[in-house]
């Protein structure tokens, strides 16, 4: 009994070990180039125009704006995009450009996006903020 009851006690630690562990990945926001001058921060509720180039954690890349040389269009906050989108794209700058690392929980979670994006897969985007339109303010 006792074998038993140690055993499932250091299994319910590593099950509980592992969840701590993926909570604890948070989205990091690296600025790769700053805005010359800044009239305007990005928040919620604005239509942002962004060039972007999706890649795995081992470089793959998986989606580019670029390449279609078409901007990617979207409304900031409202849950047009994945998580790390929404949060790590605030208070950006047009002309700035940033990496984003997303863990898997604020980006596809554990179902990915088949057949690119594989479950529980750390994302990095390279943005760039090339307009904010804001609706209600000249």
């Amino acid at each position: 009994r006792m074998k038993l009851a140690v055993a499932c006690a250091l299994f319910g630690l590593v099950v509980f070990s592992s969840i701590v562990e993926a909570e604890e990945k948070k989205l990091q926001i690296g600025v790769k180039k700053r805005a010359e001058k800044c009239e305007m921060k990005s928040k919620k509720g604005d239509t942002m125009h962004m060039h972007y180039t999706g890649t795995l954690e081992d470089g793959t890349k998986f989606d580019s704006s670029r390449d279609r040389d078409q901007p990617f269009t979207f409304t900031l906050g409202m849950g047009q995009v994945i998580k790390g989108w929404d949060q790590g794209l605030l208070n950006m700058c047009e002309g700035e450009q940033r990496r984003l690392t997303i863990p898997a929980h604020l980006g596809y979670g554990e179902r990915g996006a088949p057949p690119k994006i594989p479950g529980g897969a750390t994302l990095k985007f390279d943005v760039e903020l090339l307009k904010i339109e804001r609706q209600g303010e000249l």
